[in-house]
């Protein structure tokens, strides 16, 4: 039985060159976002950071691997999290690395961050078949620093993340049980896009998006946009190694 509403060939046009309307002027929008964007101030990063990754310590200069571009992707998964990253982030990170050949190719060195050990992100890397670089940020201030992170205290003193703390919905419970983080520690790490630029030596920050920007969401939640049924406003994310038969 069809629950959705149905027409002439007629009427789905006249709707669909309406949507069309929009979505022009969506378009529109983002070319003048995406001016806006590059047009941000480049800001010089003065302080020395030093990075755990599978090859050894590097500086953020040296995670550039050589070209003058740097995106990272920042994944939830902190020093508290005893059973994985996030797994919106994890399904994210399962879409990155085709793109890593293409913005190699433009330029830019395409890695993600998270807080966790080294060790434990290079074995969440190998379960989940990732081959980009996955680096840790685990005893440095980076972090904290470009608010990738929150403190303790900060996060008490942030009344959207307090109140998720003291009275959690049912889904970021089950977030809580898959991650094995207590929310006070799973909550502090953002998920967050974060760009850096390399000139002349000088190595500067350029951009930081942290969701619920649709950029930090799963790649393939723009095709099920596109699909005949709505999905559900808080739908469970599973690793793909742990969808229910």
């Amino acid at each position: 039985m069809v629950e959705h509403r149905t027409g002439t060939r007629e009427e789905w046009q006249a709707a669909r060159d309406e949507l069309a309307r929009l979505e022009a002027e969506q378009a529109e929008r983002n070319e003048e976002i995406k001016r806006m964007r590059l047009a941000l101030p480049w800001v010089p990063v003065d302080k020395e950071y030093e990075f755990d990754t599978e090859e050894g310590s590097k500086t953020l200069a040296e995670l550039f691997d050589g070209r003058s571009q740097l995106l990272a992707y920042n994944i939830m998964f902190g020093p508290d999290y005893t059973l994985g990253a996030c797994p919106g982030c994890t399904s994210l990170g399962d879409e990155l690395d085709g793109a890593v050949v293409h913005m190699n190719r433009s330029d830019v060195t395409l890695i993600c961050l998270s807080r966790a050990p080294i060790e434990r992100l290079a074995a969440y890397k190998k379960r989940m078949g990732w081959q980009f670089a996955y680096v840790s940020t685990y005893n440095t201030d980076f972090p904290f620093d470009f608010s990738l992170a929150l403190t303790e205290e900060q996060a008490q003193q942030i009344p959207e993340v307090k109140g998720m703390i003291d009275n959690p919905p049912d889904f970021l419970q089950e977030w809580s049980r898959q991650t094995g983080a207590e929310l006070k520690d799973g909550l502090r790490e953002a998920p967050s896009w974060i760009a850096f630029a390399r000139e002349d030596g000088a190595v500067y920050h350029t951009y930081t998006v942290t969701a619920p920007d649709p950029f930090v969401a799963p790649y393939h939640s723009f095709l099920l946009e596109r699909t005949p049924k709505a999905q559900p406003a808080e739908p469970r994310i599973w690793r793909k190694d742990e969808y229910p038969d």
